[in-house]
């Protein structure tokens, strides 16, 4: 076999400009189709990542109907087993307990109705980076009695670091929670869905506000490895009390599922175009390669070159082709999309505002997942391959005779 690999490279650099155009086109497939399977599987991993940071966690414990409820009624105390179980998962980073509610957040004559949330502030801040969003004032402490605000809120009410507001929602057990509380900080986020409307507390008074002392509505978690979610949400669901539940992103936010399985159908059928543009590239450049070398087939076959060993050495050149130009394509696409990973590229105009609404930063994030690059690689090695057939049909048809005297060459 050796003797025909080295006959089938010799073969190749023969002719170096036929056998660099073959390999420019595996070339540029493969780095096309990599880019863009990085663009969509780092969107869809992006998706994910914020919806967990930012809202529910990877995975949230939480007691049974309080996700339709969404009632003080169904908030809990975390039991000391919960406590002890839930840091020995080596899956689990961060440990983000909450008390999530409502209220309506009023200064002067101006009113708003905003989220309110009760934070464990460096656990908080683990899980969504929320300090890194403060602009003004002091980040909060476990013992803080003040709060956090969003900057569009902030501005809709007309207050700064220092002034205070007026809190009123309905707490534990149907009580009423009101009291003023000053500004301790003002936080900027890039959506404008949540800019205007948050507001943050300690957990402890958060828990003093509500009249739900001890008592959470959820612990938010964080994972290593969110490919094995299900791995973990069955380990903690099997050694937690029966009134608690375990639920996965999955299942809290139903919408960003549908989105991205309407955009995965979409992306295949992006992906079978591509690959079906490719396919022909390919299929025109191997068959440019093998009609240019008539003469020479004809010429090996009347010295008494066997077809199949014919066969063989060609169906090597086209692997060989096909092997340097997936090579080189996945070599060139690997430092571009690290670039783009640790750069993202930031949208503008109604591309931006679209991503905004939907809850989102603008960016088009990409992926760096091993599969982004070997996937493309293989998929397009084997359209290479497929094209490879094209050269065992025209050996097989070729008349020496014909060949030679440049008149077909095939029966």
């Amino acid at each position: 076999m050796s003797i025909y690999i080295s006959l089938a490279w010799r073969n190749l650099w023969r002719n170096k400009r036929r056998t660099l155009l073959a390999a420019l086109s595996v070339f540029f497939a493969v780095l096309l189709a990599t880019i863009f399977r990085s663009t969509q599987s780092g969107q869809h991993s992006y998706f994910i990542q914020m919806s967990a940071s930012m809202y529910t966690g990877y995975l949230q414990v939480q007691r049974k109907g309080y996700w339709d409820e969404r009632s003080f009624d169904y908030s809990f105390e975390e039991p000391d087993s919960l406590k002890n179980m839930l840091p020995r998962n080596p899956n689990i980073t961060t440990i983000n307990p909450r008390i999530e509610s409502v209220a309506l957040v009023s200064h002067g004559n101006e009113t708003r109705i905003t989220p309110v949330t009760g934070i464990v502030p460096k656990s908080e801040n683990e899980m969504s980076g929320l300090k890194k969003r403060l602009v003004k004032g002091a980040y909060l402490t476990d013992s803080s009695r003040g709060i956090l605000i969003a900057g569009g809120l902030a501005e809709r009410l007309q207050v700064g670091i220092g002034d205070s507001v007026v809190l009123f929602s309905q707490g534990y057990q149907g009580a009423t929670a009101a009291e003023e509380l000053p500004i301790e900080g003002i936080l900027y986020f890039p959506i404008p869905k949540i800019n205007n409307a948050a507001v943050f507390l300690s957990l402890a008074k958060a828990q003093e506000f509500f009249n739900a002392y001890n008592r959470i509505t959820g612990i938010a978690l964080m994972l290593s490895d969110p490919d094995k979610i299900t791995e973990t949400q069955s380990s903690i669901a099997s050694q937690v009390n029966s009134n608690l539940v375990v639920m996965s992103w999955e299942e809290m936010s139903p919408e960003i599922v549908q989105a991205i399985e309407a955009d995965v159908a979409s992306e295949i059928i992006i992906m079978f175009i591509l690959y079906l543009v490719i396919g022909f590239g390919v299929f025109g450049t191997v068959m440019m390669m093998t009609i240019e070398r008539t003469r020479e087939f004809g010429l090996l076959i009347s010295l008494g070159m066997k077809r199949t060993k014919l066969l063989l050495v060609s169906t090597i050149e086209t692997l060989l082709v096909s092997v340097i130009g997936a090579a080189a394509g996945t070599a060139a696409s690997i430092p571009l999309i690290y670039y783009f990973y640790f750069h993202p590229i930031h949208l503008s105009g109604d591309a931006a505002k679209a991503m905004l609404a939907y809850g989102y930063e603008p960016i088009i994030p990409v992926s760096v997942e091993t599969f982004v690059f070997t996937s493309q690689s293989i998929a397009v090695f084997a359209i290479a391959l497929a094209a490879s057939l094209y050269p065992l049909f025209f050996i097989r048809k070729v008349q020496p005779v014909s060949a030679l005297q440049g008149r077909g060459g095939l029966k």
